[in-house]
């Protein structure tokens, strides 16, 4: 048989990573992915021929950039993660776990961004609902105060009708809630599945930058914590957020993953009410216990969220194990990492921790991944042995290695001046080169090399 006439051999390719593999399999041997290998045809080589042009090409110096201009949403926390506001023809989606508080912050946004504001029009906004009927939709509106003469509401799930409701309406802001329950009868697959969620992003990103309409999409998350559906939706989208909280507690903070109009270090605090969701313009504080005595096994710490610092509390509890391993709790923190400063605390100060159970958290639910509170974790922890509290109106921060170094951090200036702001007098800090920078009138700070040397500040042997 001639090399014409050879039938091409059909391969497989992961329609999230693009995993190549010569037969089926259920699941990706490189992204891990369930269900995402799809029978491809082999490679074949076309030209396209050239068509006329309809607009043609400009110089970048003579594009109307006010076209893109931010539209401030009225949320300033959103708006603050966002850049600015919304853009239009920008696409954004926003993720977070069930019961988050996505569907509240979009229904407030959108009704914000209808009504307008002192040096902004009202402006047209399409709120579309797969989860929810639109009278359940009204129900909570009503009880945030979501309200607006210019915001339309509509429960479909079928993506040809959504895109109908559009052309009825001409929004300029459309939101969707959820990208998931939407689906196309043009291509097989259920709502949710891998193909339909690629349809109808790819549909409603068309809209957005052939109308000039900003898309807000609401995106489920898998068990795992990512965002469900293609990787490809998320190369596709202008800015992804992610929206986290704990279910027990009511602040809740929103992180921009990706962000083509703005930087993506920034962090919006919320916290959820009764009446609705409200931004927290100074979250400092908030996790933060009350006490009239200093408590040993406690120690103040600073982390850098995005380019806010924010004041946070470790607790740290130390028991004799009652059996031969002893316990390692935490909540938090990251239990690796408070593992490894029991040992650099064994090892390198001299205490004895072995046979103790260590029980360590932070307080409202805060979630510290920054290294910059190891020391504070470490002296809690050193704190808790001895049974000796730190002194009252104290900070530290910095990172603590295996040899028991105290390692620089980021924005040390930065977080003095933001605790001394709220009537602190004392920080321990990491020593640097370049210093601790301009330090505020009366208040007074440590530099340490090492974790000994901390430790010997505060209790002496």
């Amino acid at each position: 048989m001639s090399s014409k006439t050879k039938r091409a051999t059909p391969g497989y390719r992961c329609t999230e990573c693009g995993w190549a593999t010569a037969k089926w399999v259920g699941r990706c041997g490189e992204c891990q992915s369930w269900g995402t290998v799809e029978e491809v045809g082999a490679a074949k080589v076309r030209t396209t021929p050239a068509r006329t042009v309809e607009t043609p090409a400009q110089l970048i110096a003579d594009v109307d950039a006010t076209q893109a201009a931010f539209v401030p949403t009225g949320v300033a926390e959103l708006d603050r993660v966002l850049g600015g506001g919304l853009v239009p023809g920008a696409v954004v989606l926003l993720a977070g776990e069930p019961g988050v508080g996505k569907s509240t912050l979009l229904i407030d946004a959108a009704a914000r961004v209808a009504r307008g504001g002192v040096s902004l029009p009202s402006r047209k906004v399409l709120y579309v609902t797969g989860e929810e009927s639109a009278a359940q939709v009204k129900l909570r509106a009503d009880r945030v105060g979501a309200l607006a003469d210019s915001l339309y509401l509509t429960a479909e799930t079928d993506l040809a009708t959504a895109l109908g409701q559009v052309e009825g309406v001409e929004p300029d802001v459309l939101v969707v809630d959820s990208v998931q329950t939407l689906s196309s009868a043009e291509v097989d697959g259920s709502a949710g599945g891998v193909t339909q969620v690629r349809e109808v992003a790819g549909s409603l990103i068309a809209a957005a930058k052939s109308r000039g309409m900003t898309v807000l999409l609401v995106g489920h998350v898998t068990k795992e914590g990512t965002i469900a559906g293609p990787r490809l939706l998320e190369h596709l989208v202008d800015v992804v957020c992610q929206f986290e909280g704990d279910k027990h507690s009511s602040i809740r903070l929103l992180r921009a993953v990706k962000n083509r109009y703005g930087p993506t270090d920034e962090v919006g605090c919320f916290e959820l009410q009764e009446a609705g969701i409200r931004s927290v313009d100074d979250p400092s504080g908030l996790f933060v216990s009350r006490t009239a005595q200093a408590v040993s096994g406690t120690c103040l710490t600073v982390t850098m969220e995005g380019r806010r610092p924010l004041l946070a509390e470790v607790q740290a509890l130390l028991d004799r194990s009652q059996t031969s391993q002893p316990r390692r709790a935490t909540a938090g923190l990251d239990s690796s990492r408070v593992a490894m400063l029991l040992a650099v605390l064994q090892r390198r100060a001299g205490l004895s921790l072995g046979t103790m159970d260590a029980y360590v958290s932070t307080v409202g639910g805060v979630r510290l991944a920054e290294p910059a509170a190891d020391l504070a974790v470490a002296l809690a922890l050193a704190s808790a042995a001895q049974d000796k509290p730190l002194p009252q109106r104290l900070v530290c921060f910095g990172e603590v290695g295996l040899a028991g170094e105290v390692r620089p951090v980021p924005g040390i200036g930065r977080r003095i001046h933001e605790v001394s702001r709220l009537g602190f007098t004392h920080a321990v800090v990491p020593a640097s080169p370049q210093g601790p920078g301009p330090v505020p009138k009366g208040f007074k700070v440590k530099e340490v090399t090492t974790l000994n040397e901390a430790l010997e500040t505060f209790f002496p042997a």
